[in-house]
C-alpha cells in the first residue's frame, strides 16, 4: 500500500523531483566556481545600506587632516613638531586612547625628538604598521619608539576583488612569526579594560577571541557570499556602523588652535588620520554607490573608526557580529527555494496553458521572492548573512525549468491530442495517471451543435477525397474560432461539431461565450467558402443550435479505449434545435436565452414540437450579441420574383434520416436567391425538411433533378408555404438563377 502511495506521489510531483535537485546542483556548481560571488557581495552591500542607520557613536572622535588643514598649515605631511603638539593638546583633555592612523617609521623634521618624548610619555597612544603589504605597497615599519613599548597595531585591510573593504584583520602574523593585533582591536581593548572587560579564549573554541559578550569567529574562505577567498590571518566581517560622516569629527587645525571643547575629547577614543582626497587614503566600502548618492569612498581612518566601534559595541552586546551558516546549510537553503519555485510552477502548470506562467504561479512566485528577501533582510539585522542571489535564482530558474519542461513535453502531446481533446482534458490526464478512472459528474453546461446544411447531398455527387478536403478546411477554421472562445470540442460527427462550454472547466460566462462563439462561427463562413472556392470546391452553409442545461460528464469506455464525453437529454435537445436551422442561422433554447437575454438580439422566435419531448418549446433566432463581444450577423433580405409560369414540382417529406415514399404535387410560384414560395394543397409542418423534384416539360415528363429545402412558414390563406433551399446541385442553382434573372 505504501509503495503504491509513494509511487503515485512520485508521479504526481515528478517535475518537482527532477527539477529542484537539478537546479540546486547547477547553482551550487556555479556558486563554487565563484561566478555568483560578485552578485552576492552586491546583495550584502545593499543589505548594509537598507538597514536602519545606527546613532552616532559618541565613544569615538576622528581628528581629520583635511584639505583645508593642508592649505592652512602649508604642508601635505604633518611635521613631527606639529604632530607632537597635536597629541599634547589632545592628552590634556584625558582621552581614553589615541590611535595614530599615520605612518611614522621615519622622522619628519623638525621636532623628531619632541615627538619621541611625547610617544614615550603617552601609554594610551597606539601607532600603526603595515604588516603584509599588497601588490601596490610593501610592508611599512612602525614608529621605533612605539614598537619598543608594544604600542603598535596593524593597519592592513583585506581588499575584495571589486576593490571594496568588507573585512578587517583582528590579528596578523608578521614575517618573524609575531602576532600583531589590529589598530582597532588595540584601541578597543584599552577602552574595554576601563569597563573591566578583558580578552579571553572563547568557551566554544579556545582559539577564538572573546571580549565581553562577543565571540569573534574567524572568517573562512567560503563565508557568506564569498567563494575561496583568502582567509589568512584572523579576519572578521566588518559590520559597518555607519558612513564616516556619521562619526564625530574635528580638524587638525582646530585641535592645534585649542578650539575643540574638552568634553568632546574626554573619555573618548581619538583617531588621528588623513581625510583629504589628495592623500589618497580612501577606499570603497559597502556604502559606495553612485545610484543612491551616498559617499563613494571612505578614508582609512573612517574605516578604523568603524572597526573600533564594532569591536567595542559587540563586546557590550549592542552590536552583532556578522556570522554565516555552515556550508551544508547554505546548500539546503538553496534546495529549499528550488523546491518552492519548482513546486509552485508544477502545481499550477496547466492553469495558464502549456507554455506560459499562470497568474497564480506568477503571484505566488513573487510572494516567495518577497519572503526570501524579507527573511534575508531580517536575518541580516540579527547578524546572520545568508545567500540571497543564489536562492533567488533557484526560485526563478526552477520555475522557468518547469515551464520549459511542460512546453517541451506537453507541447508535443498538445499538438497531437489537441486535435481530439481540449488542453484541459490533456492536462488532467498528464496531471493524474489514473485520469481514466475519473467518475462521472453532473454539470450545468451550454451545448453548441453545428451542422452543414445539405452536406449529404453534396457528398452524394462528390468524390471522398473532395469531401475530406472540404471538411478539413471547414473544421480547421471552426476549431480556431471555438478555441478563441474556450469551448471544448467533444466530437466531430461527420460534418457536425459538438462543443460544450462548462466542462471540464466551468466559467461563469459559459452561455455568453457559447452564443458569441456561434456568431463568430457564422461570421467566419465567408472565409471558409473563399478557401473552398480557391480549391475549386462547392460552397457550404452551416446551422447552429444551442441549449443550456444539466448533463453528465466523465470518461466513457473501458481500460483499452475511452473518451471524455457528455451525456444527457440536453445534448439531444441542442441537436434537435440545430436540425431546425437553415444555412446561416443560430437557434437557441429558452434556457440559454435566460442566461444571455441582456446582451443578445433575437430576430424571431418559433414554437416547435420536438420529437422525444412532450410539450412544444420555443426556439429563438439570434441576430447579434452585444457586451464585450459586439458581434452582428449580416441581415439578408429575400427579394422574391413572381415566375411568369409556375414550375411544377414533386416533393417528399424527410422524416429524420428517411425520405417518405409518398410524392406530393405542387409548383414554385415565386423564387429568390435562397428561398421560394410553393403552391400546394398539402400543407407541410413548419421546419419540415423536403426533397423536391423539378419536373420538366419534356415528352417523357420525367423529373430532371432534385434539391433539398426546409419549410420556413405557411401562407395565411393556406394555399401553400415558404421554403429555404438547404442543398442544391450546381445545375439546379444555375437554373434557379436563370429563372430569377428572366422574371426580374
Amino acid at each position: 500500500m505504501w509503495q503504491k502511495i509513494i509511487k503515485k506521489l512520485a508521479w504526481k510531483w515528478r517535475g518537482l523531483l527532477v527539477t529542484a535537485p537539478s537546479i540546486t546542483i547547477l547553482l551550487i556548481g556555479l556558486y563554487l566556481t565563484g561566478s555568483l560571488q560578485i552578485f552576492e557581495l552586491a546583495a550584502f552591500d545593499q543589505l548594509i545600506r537598507l538597514r536602519p542607520q545606527k546613532s552616532v557613536d559618541t565613544k569615538i572622535l576622528i581628528v581629520g587632516f583635511t584639505e583645508s588643514d593642508i592649505q592652512t598649515l602649508g604642508m601635505s605631511i604633518l611635521s613631527d613638531e606639529l604632530l607632537a603638539q597635536l597629541i599634547e593638546n589632545l592628552k590634556k583633555h584625558q582621552p581614553v586612547a589615541i590611535g595614530l592612523d599615520i605612518y611614522r617609521d621615519l622622522p619628519e623634521e623638525p621636532g623628531y625628538q619632541k615627538l619621541v618624548k611625547v610617544f614615550e610619555s603617552t601609554p594610551n597612544l597606539i601607532g600603526i604598521r603595515k604588516v603584509v603589504g599588497n601588490q601596490n605597497n610593501s610592508p611599512i615599519n612602525p614608529p621605533p619608539v612605539l614598537d619598543k613599548l608594544n604600542q603598535v597595531g596593524a593597519n592592513d585591510m583585506p581588499i575584495d576583488a571589486d576593490t571594496k573593504i568588507r573585512r578587517f584583520f583582528l590579528y596578523l602574523t608578521d614575517s618573524e612569526g609575531k602576532i600583531v593585533p589590529s589598530l582597532g582591536l588595540k584601541l578597543a581593548i584599552i577602552y574595554l579594560q576601563k569597563l573591566k572587560i578583558f580578552p579571553e579564549p572563547a568557551a566554544v573554541n579556545p582559539e577564538y577571541l572573546q571580549l565581553g559578550e562577543a565571540v569573534f569567529i574567524p572568517f573562512e574562505n567560503n563565508h557568506g557570499g564569498y567563494v575561496q577567498a583568502n582567509a589568512e590571518g584572523y579576519q572578521i566581517i566588518l559590520n559597518y556602523r555607519s558612513p564616516e560622516s556619521k562619526f564625530q569629527q574635528v580638524s587638525v587645525t582646530d585641535v592645534l588652535n585649542n578650539k575643540v571643547p574638552p568634553e568632546l575629547v574626554r573619555d573618548k577614543i581619538i583617531l588621528i588620520g588623513s581625510v583629504a582626497e589628495s592623500k589618497k587614503d580612501l577606499f570603497l566600502t559597502p556604502y559606495s554607490s553612485k545610484i543612491i548618492g551616498i559617499p563613494e569612498v571612505m578614508s582609512g581612518v573612517g574605516i578604523n573608526a568603524n572597526i573600533t566601534s564594532m569591536i567595542i559595541n559587540s563586546a557590550l552586546g549592542e552590536m552583532n557580529i556578522i556570522k554565516s551558516w555552515p556550508e551544508f546549510l547554505e546548500w539546503v537553503w538553496i534546495f529549499l527555494w528550488s523546491v518552492i519555485g519548482a513546486g509552485v510552477s508544477w502545481k499550477w502548470r496547466y492553469s495558464g496553458g502549456f507554455s506560459q506562467f499562470s497568474g497564480k504561479s506568477i503571484i505566488t512566485l513573487f510572494v516567495a521572492t518577497g519572503g526570501l528577501l524579507s527573511i534575508s533582510y531580517y536575518a541580516f539585522l540579527w547578524g546572520l548573512w545568508i545567500p540571497v542571489i543564489t536562492p533567488l535564482l533557484a526560485i526563478w530558474l526552477s520555475a522557468i525549468a518547469i515551464t520549459a519542461f511542460i512546453a517541451k513535453t506537453a507541447g508535443y502531446i498538445r499538438n497531437v491530442f489537441s486535435r481530439y481533446l481540449t488542453d484541459e482534458v490533456v492536462g488532467n490526464l498528464l496531471e493524474n495517471p489514473d485520469g481514466l478512472k475519473l467518475n462521472c459528474q453532473r454539470r450545468k453546461v451550454t451545448v453548441l451543435m453545428s451542422d452543414l446544411r445539405g452536406f449529404s447531398a453534396i457528398s452524394e455527387r462528390s468524390e471522398p477525397e473532395t469531401i475530406f478536403a472540404m471538411l478539413n478546411i471547414y473544421l480547421g477554421e471552426m476549431t480556431e474560432v471555438i478555441n478563441q472562445y474556450s469551448g471544448t470540442i467533444y466530437d466531430f460527427i461527420g460534418d457536425g461539431i459538438l462543443v460544450v462550454f462548462g466542462a471540464p472547466t466551468q466559467i461563469e460566462d459559459d452561455a455568453e461565450r457559447a452564443v458569441a462563439c456561434a456568431v463568430a462561427m457564422q461570421m467566419s463562413m465567408p472565409r471558409v467558402n473563399a478557401k473552398l472556392k480557391e480549391s475549386g470546391l462547392p460552397e457550404i452553409k452551416m446551422g447552429i443550435g444551442i441549449n443550456t442545461g444539466e448533463v453528465v460528464v466523465g470518461n466513457l469506455g473501458c481500460n483499452r479505449k475511452s473518451k471524455y464525453g457528455v451525456i444527457g437529454s440536453n445534448i439531444n435537445l441542442a441537436s434537435r434545435i440545430e436540425s431546425y436551422t437553415v444555412g446561416g442561422q443560430i437557434l437557441i433554447s429558452g434556457n440559454t436565452l435566460e442566461e444571455v437575454s441582456s446582451i443578445i438580439k433575437i430576430v424571431q422566435q418559433k414554437s416547435v414540437k420536438i420529437k422525444g419531448f412532450t410539450k412544444a418549446i420555443t426556439i429563438y433566432q439570434v441576430g447579434a450579441i452585444a457586451g464585450k463581444y459586439n458581434l452582428f450577423l449580416p441581415i439578408n433580405s429575400e427579394k422574391f420574383v413572381d415566375l411568369l409560369e409556375a414550375v411544377p414540382i414533386q416533393f417528399a417529406v424527410i422524416d429524420g434520416k428517411e425520405i417518405r415514399e409518398e410524392l406530393i404535387s405542387g409548383s414554385l410560384v415565386k423564387i429568390s436567391a435562397n428561398s421560394a414560395e410553393v403552391k400546394s394543397n398539402y400543407l407541410v409542418d413548419v421546419m419540415s425538411n423536403l426533397q423536391i423534384n423539378l419536373l420538366t416539360k419534356t415528352v417523357q415528363g420525367q423529373k430532371m433533378d432534385y434539391f433539398y429545402a426546409k419549410v420556413t412558414g405557411k401562407k395565411d390563406d393556406r394555399s401553400g408555404f415558404y421554403i429555404h433551399f438547404t442543398a442544391i446541385s450546381p445545375e439546379v442553382e444555375q437554373m434557379l438563377e436563370a429563372w430569377v434573372a428572366a422574371n426580374s
